[in-house]
């Protein structure tokens, strides 16, 4: 069950020239173990975040058992274990299977699917699109041509709001009020809502068609080069998936939730720097279980009243709280590539609005999508703030006043 993988050869292509790829991309799984400087690392596809709660025992215990105690939430909404023993995968994997959470050896690092996570709890989009989830999921696993996706390849589903849009996804579904807009690169198309999963499955598969047509072995639809595109009408039809011409149909532009209460009956909030202890990811779900957000955070249906009871456990409740908005990489010690203890600086940066990440090297791992603060390792002890260079000891003044500006990537 253990696999330490090895390093993904990469050959920057030259200007005009398609990006190759020669071999299968190398990401973690829950199967597929991953080596690094502090141990082994797992990483599980949770399709919509979303976890039950016996599923949030599981993975604590498994975390505390195996790994360094911790749970990393991942910019898709998923879950990384770190520091995991040498030669605990059959063990681990048991436990995650016991649970749910390994429908399909052969597919599960491809279940990746990030939805709204606030859909059917506050009142807002058109619809609940984590019936959608769960359809696509259980397509995806019974496809058997699915399992030749990258772990890398996503799928996007928006419920209208727009907060989850523009992730990046291969294939993106936005619900609307008369059916869902399936988007694949500039292509759009409106198909039935009722159809909306087994729409993206076939502009998936569609896609596996195109890159085998193209010999580039691309992973992602934007990968494909110039002149190679999926027949997405074609796939729509041979799936028996009725589709139209979307005109004037912008992709949606919402902001994340902000931590505190969503409407009534939900609430949101952050995991500090990205990581939950197993204490912490216990107390947030009540018996319907929680949804895991691409912000780093978690939607738990529960009274708002909970709030201060879930700050007690160290968790980010409102949006000026310390630590809201700012996430980092692994850095040292765990990374081999980090410059420094990133980490550690990174729980001194105040709290703001616009999103700030802090990186031991010039990969940026885990950055925010969109509009963000770049904070970036230089191996001297400094750091380069948004391009300025600053001393460790000026770091929050200068996150702070980068964070007045606008700063994208």
């Amino acid at each position: 069950m253990l696999a330490a993988m090895p390093p993904t050869p990469h050959r920057s292509p030259e200007r005009g020239e398609p990006l190759i790829r020669d071999r299968g991309d190398a990401c973690p799984g829950a199967l597929r173990l991953h080596a690094a400087d502090d141990g082994f690392l797992a990483r599980l596809r949770l399709p919509g975040g979303l976890l039950t709660v016996r599923q949030v025992e599981v993975l604590a215990s498994a975390a505390e058992a195996l790994g360094d105690g911790g749970i990393s939430v991942t910019s898709r909404g998923n879950a990384e274990l770190r520091g995991l023993r040498d030669g605990c995968g059959a063990e681990l994997a048991a436990l995650l299977d016991a649970a749910g959470l390994l429908p399909s050896p052969t597919h599960e690092r491809v279940r990746n699917i990030v939805a709204s996570p606030a859909a059917g709890l506050d009142g807002l989009g058109h619809g609940d699109v984590q019936l959608w989830v769960r359809e696509l999921d259980a397509l995806l696993c019974d496809e058997p041509r699915a399992a030749s996706l990258s772990g890398r390849f996503l799928f996007v589903l928006d419920d209208g709001r727009g907060d989850v849009a523009g992730l990046g996804g291969d294939v993106t579904l936005v619900a609307g009020p008369s059916g869902a807009d399936l988007r694949v690169g500039p292509e759009v198309l409106r198909v039935p809502a009722a159809d909306a999963p087994r729409a993206a499955l076939a502009a998936a598969l569609a896609f596996l068609d195109t890159a085998a047509a193209a010999g580039t072995g691309a992973w992602r639809v934007r990968e494909l080069p110039a002149g190679h595109a999926p027949d997405l009408a074609g796939a729509l039809e041979e799936a028996g998936v009725r589709a139209e011409a979307a005109p004037d149909s912008p992709l949606p532009q919402g902001a994340p939730p902000v931590p505190g209460a969503l409407g009534a009956q939900a609430v949101y909030v952050l995991a500090p720097l990205g990581r939950l202890t197993g204490v912490q990811l216990r107390a947030l779900p009540p018996a319907d279980g929680i949804r895991l957000t691409p912000w780093r955070g978690a939607v738990v249906r529960t009274a708002p009243a909970r709030l201060p009871e879930l700050a007690a456990h160290g968790l980010i409740t409102g949006p000026d709280a310390p630590g809201a908005r700012v996430t980092a990489c692994t850095g040292r010690p765990g990374c081999a590539k980090a410059l420094d203890d990133v980490r550690a600086d990174a729980r001194r940066a105040p709290a703001g609005l616009l999103p700030v990440h802090f990186s031991g090297c010039e990969r940026r791992c885990g950055h925010p999508h969109g509009t963000w603060v770049d904070v970036l390792a230089t191996g001297d002890g400094g750091y380069l703030v948004a391009g300025v260079p600053t001393p460790r000891t000026s770091l929050p003044e200068a996150v702070a006043t980068a964070r007045t500006t606008t700063t994208t990537r």
